[in-house]
């Protein structure tokens, strides 16, 4: 388990290249993803779990990766993208909670689009990296959850969740057990139920929304649009959307 200090060390700008790396490692796998890649590894950010990903994706066959894809974030395997599933299962506090997550955004000058619902993760991620992490560190329970079934279903995405959970203040639970202790104790409003870990919710796609994890986001890195107001992209960001003609 890692230290708390070692957590406090991580600068800001790195925890942001962090996030946006991840954010690029957890979209589904299509044809711009040996793109996306490039970036990762052209930042050197030597994350043991975010380069065994890109090492692992480059040699994988593209249909295996996007089977795997779908295989691994299917609902029924408990390892959804959708931060707000995590907290309120199939229940209707979680429009409440998606409209939280687009109040943040436009409260930092973003807006998201409709391609994706707001709590995906990889946009989620992209918003931490340029207004900070107040999103993760809120719904961190599920975060640390999703990282912990994911490492069970021995995946290569279980790294890219370790690298970001390692840029969290504080220790990260070494067991299930220990984030759901988390989950109960944590503040009034990160109080959850666990319903979408093995309680008793729903867990069809059709209840949240369109289903991002199933199939291609429309527009890559993330699920925002162009951020209202004067703002430096980071190098990730920026560099992903090449003019048109660009190889």
């Amino acid at each position: 388990m890692r230290g708390e200090g070692a957590a406090l060390s991580i600068t800001k700008e790195r925890a942001a290249l962090v996030h946006q790396a991840a954010a690029l490692c957890l979209l589904y796998p299509d044809d711009r993803l040996p793109h996306r890649l490039g970036l990762v590894e052209a930042v050197r950010l030597g994350a043991p779990g975010i380069d065994a990903f890109t090492a692992w994706a480059r040699a994988t066959e593209a249909g295996e990766l996007a089977a795997h894809y779908v295989a691994v974030f299917d609902f029924k395997n408990r390892h959804s993208l959708y931060l707000s599933w995590w907290r309120d299962g199939d229940t209707r506090r979680r429009g409440t909670t998606l409209v939280a997550f687009k109040e943040a955004y436009r409260a930092h000058g973003f807006e998201c689009t409709d391609e994706e619902l707001p709590d995906f993760l990889p946009a989620v991620l992209e918003f931490s990296a340029q207004a900070g992490p107040a999103l993760l560190l809120e719904h961190r329970p599920g975060l640390e959850l999703l990282r912990l079934s994911l490492a069970a279903h021995g995946t290569p995405y279980a790294g890219v969740l370790e690298a970001v959970c390692a840029t969290l203040p504080g220790p990260s639970p070494a067991d299930l057990a220990e984030a759901r202790r988390m989950a109960r104790v944590g503040p009034p409003r990160e109080a959850v139920g666990l319903d979408g870990y093995g309680g008793t919710g729903a867990t069809s796609p059709a209840a949240f929304g369109p289903p991002g994890a199933f199939g291609p986001p429309a527009g890559p890195p993330g699920a925002f649009g162009p951020p209202v107001g004067a703002r430096t992209p980071l190098p990730l960001l920026s560099e992903d959307r090449p003019e048109e003609g660009t190889p």
